[in-house]
């Protein structure tokens, strides 16, 4: 496998995917060599046929706003690999979403759902639906409209959708409540991130937070470090975020920065459990803004308008937030003011030029999403156990079954991220797990 000439046919197919390119490069950097010792992964073009998606649905989704205008926005849902399992993945309700974006996550499930250990293949979805200011009225008009379009494609067995940006809990019973009436069967598994008293497990929301801290647990503890007393500098105010704040919180570290579109929300004194709490409250307001923090407890932290979490001084940077949120200059600043550990939570969270900075600094911990957050899409493939089996777990049996993924997910990252001077690669670690058992499902099952 020649990386390059790959890549140049790639851009040539599909001309201006910046997202979906640059996923599919960072990939193929870290497994070339690995790759190239197996001659029968190259005969059978594995590589080749693992960077495009099954299929790609696009449809119109149309829908009556509360001032009785009609609306029309687009529909997807990348399915890209079964090899290992149905497609799973979540769905992105954001303005900005597009096909290259998704093909990108949906890129990125497939490795980081491998990397779970637990049989799902990659999957992504969505729609330009901006739900900042909509009414619960708009949204779910807009969620039953967009599932009147999916409804067909999904199912408990094929496609297991969940939440992503702009799609938590209330978003997912709107959609949940269409299908179960188009389809007029009760399948408790087409979806996950459910609620509680309707299929739904014990610790999802928080799950993909927890499972954060317990990856940077292992990160930090490998490296003789310990995370309590460390200061937290993350982004965004959702549903990650908040459950990345309530773990570090409860683990002994000091939260010390939020942020949002509008800027930074600094917290000297380390942020509480009031205030997230009320970051729940932020998130359901759809107005997308981190200064109500501020300006709710004006005592306790400040908002600075423009700025990012990494203007704040901190020991562990978590973007939890979009992709390519953290450029090189936030990753120059950050290691100018003492920061020597980043763990994405955040699918890609960090542009290239950062994590090249990052690994060129002598003892910097630097983890990507794929592995970071996988204890999200870990505790989805739960739910669904759960929902197969017609049972509910309890809160210790699931964060138990969490615990032991993400420490399953770092020793193969070890495994195969190891350099000669014993430090990790985190990077390369990630890619060849997840790639690994993709490329041999995929050579066992022959040319399909």
């Amino acid at each position: 496998m020649k990386t390059q000439e790959i890549m140049q046919q790639l851009a040539a197919k599909h001309p201006g995917e910046a997202e979906y390119l640059q996923a599919v490069e960072e990939v193929l950097n870290s497994i070339e060599e690995v790759y190239n010792q197996h001659p029968e992964y190259e005969k059978a073009k594995i590589v080749e046929r693992m960077v495009e998606p099954d299929r790609i649905y696009t449809f119109r989704v149309t829908w009556v706003d509360d001032k009785g205008e009609v609306q029309t926005n687009l529909g997807y849902r990348v399915q890209f690999n079964s090899a290992i399992g149905p497609y799973k993945g979540g769905l992105r309700f954001h303005k900005a979403v597009t096909p290259s974006m998704l093909k990108f996550l949906g890129f990125e499930q497939t490795f980081k759902n491998a990397l779970t250990t637990l049989p799902m293949g990659g999957g992504k979805g969505g729609s330009d639906f901006d739900p900042v200011g909509k009414s619960d009225a708009e949204i779910m008009r807009f969620c039953q409209a967009f599932m009147l379009e999916l409804w067909r494609c999904i199912g408990p067995d094929q496609d297991i959708p969940a939440g992503d940006v702009g799609v938590g809990g209330r978003e997912i019973g709107f959609l949940n409540g269409m299908y179960q009436k188009l389809a007029q069967r009760y399948h408790t598994g087409v979806l996950t991130g459910k609620g509680m008293t309707w299929g739904g497990s014990i610790l999802r929301p928080e799950a993909t937070g927890f499972g954060a801290l317990y990856f940077t647990q292992h990160v930090l503890e490998l490296a003789g470090k310990d995370i309590k007393g460390k200061t937290v500098a993350i982004s965004g105010f959702g549903n990650v975020a908040w459950g990345a704040c309530t773990k570090a919180v409860e683990l002994g570290a000091k939260v010390v920065a939020i942020s949002g579109p509008d800027g930074v929300c600094a917290i000297p004194g380390g942020i509480d459990k009031e205030m997230i709490d009320y970051m729940l409250v932020m998130r359901s307001s759809n107005r997308n803004k981190v200064q109500d923090m501020a300006d709710k407890f004006p005592g306790k932290c400040s908002f600075v308008a423009g700025k990012k979490a990494w203007s704040q001084k901190c020991d562990i940077a978590l973007p939890c937030a979009f992709q390519n949120e953290l450029s090189e200059d936030d990753a120059k600043e950050l290691v100018k003011n003492g920061t020597w550990c980043c763990c994405e939570v955040s699918n890609m969270g960090c542009q290239p030029g950062a994590i090249h900075y990052f690994q060129a600094q002598k003892g910097f911990l630097f983890a990507p999403g794929k592995a970071v957050n996988a204890g999200g899409v870990a505790t989805s493939g739960l739910e669904m156990t759960q929902n197969a089996e017609h049972i509910s777990w309890t809160g210790q049996e699931v964060d138990e079954r969490l615990h032991h993924i993400m420490a399953s997910i770092h020793e193969q990252c070890v495994k195969f991220g190891k350099r000669a001077d014993g430090t990790i690669d985190y990077v390369k670690g990630a890619n060849i797990a997840g790639f690994m058992k993709v490329a041999q499902a995929m050579l066992e099952q022959g040319l399909v």
